[in-house]
């Protein structure tokens, strides 16, 4: 059971935890391997990524087959390097939720998340996602929503 699960839970969302075997991938587009594992459409597998604006550190969720776009977060934008993700959050990179992390950090999420009816992001470990209501996902970390994704390169 992990942060994020606990804190769905608590909050009586409900969820589907889907597994699958997350040491089998190496490097590369992990998020792509994923959603071909579990036989769903990339634009519903959604990545976490942590990056800073301004100072502040926030975690930013966009569909899998896309890129963040750095310029839609404001000036002097960067994704945070691995440590700094990992100690921020307390989840291993590659198993980032936007539930459930250490510190609780702004979190904004694609809009494209809302034209589906779930959407799959970590459950906080390498091999579980959670499927929900993209809208549940809004609610229960207090997300902004709005275009933050660019076409991968």
């Amino acid at each position: 059971m992990t942060p994020a699960v606990q804190v769905l839970q608590r909050a009586n969302v409900p969820f589907t935890l889907h597994e699958y075997d997350g040491v089998a991938f190496g490097e590369g587009d992990y998020a792509a391997a994923v959603a071909e594992v579990l036989g769903v459409e990339p634009g519903r597998l959604h990545k976490t990524l942590v990056a800073t604006v301004g100072g502040t550190l926030g975690l930013y969720v966009v569909p899998s087959d896309r890129q963040l776009d750095l310029r839609s977060l404001g000036k002097g934008a960067t994704i945070a390097d691995r440590t700094q993700a990992e100690r921020a959050t307390g989840y291993v990179a590659g198993g980032i939720s936007p539930v459930g992390g250490r510190r609780r950090l702004p979190t904004t999420i694609d809009a494209a998340a809302l034209e589906h009816a779930t959407i799959l992001v970590s459950a906080g470990r390498r091999g579980l996602q959670l499927e929900l209501d993209p809208h549940d996902l809004v609610a229960v970390t207090g997300a902004d929503v709005r275009a933050i994704a660019a076409q991968s390169a």
